[in-house]
């Protein structure tokens, strides 16, 4: 997410904590004039600024509600995980999920999940936006996926749901719900 997008959703989180412009640019080490433009979108943040920009705003499970939510995803009987729709962060993982990725829940919760993304998601993140994902109600998004090449955490090729929440702090949650694990075809 870059341009206007994350310049909205900086302008919502400050908003919902009550964050004037002038204290989140001391935060991110830019001016009040800076934050305007980002918001406004009439300037885009580069890269290093894009990164401090999703530290600042990454989700958290702040409130009893939220921690609900991570309860419900850990005890899923399904193969779902809760991540920081800015960060990729895994915050909570179902026992499905655990054993898709093949690692102890402790050795990947609180650590990002994009460094092991497949090809088909990278793709599908770069058109969230033309998709609506950003809008105030976002479409839930049903996607493909081939394995990925990773051995430090699985991913199966598979059909799979997004579902974006936003959480009590402002912050959004990305819901990952696998529909079908895909078959390989008959070997000729």
């Amino acid at each position: 997410m870059a341009g206007p997008h994350l310049g909205q959703s900086l302008r919502l989180w400050r908003t919902l904590r009550r964050v004037k412009q002038s204290h989140a640019g001391e935060l991110l080490g830019v001016s009040q004039a800076t934050v305007s433009r980002w918001e406004s979108g009439t300037l885009v943040p580069d890269g290093d600024e894009q990164a401090a920009i999703r530290q600042l705003m990454q989700a958290g499970l702040d409130s009893a509600a939220d921690r609900e939510l991570a309860r419900l995803v850990n005890n899923s009987a399904g193969s779902v995980h809760l991540v920081c729709d800015l960060t990729h962060r895994l915050l909570a993982l179902s026992a499905g999920r655990e054993r898709d990725f093949g690692r102890p829940r402790a050795d990947v919760l609180g650590t990002s999940l994009w460094p092991y993304a497949s090809d088909e998601i990278r793709t599908a993140e770069a058109t969230l936006a033309d998709l609506g994902w950003f809008e105030p109600s976002p479409p839930a998004l049903e996607l493909t996926t081939r394995a990925n090449r990773s051995s430090e955490v699985r991913i199966f090729a598979s059909r799979f749901r997004w579902v974006r929440f936003q959480l009590s702090d402002g912050s959004f949650a990305r819901l990952v719900d696998t529909i079908a694990y895909e078959r390989p075809g008959p070997v000729a």
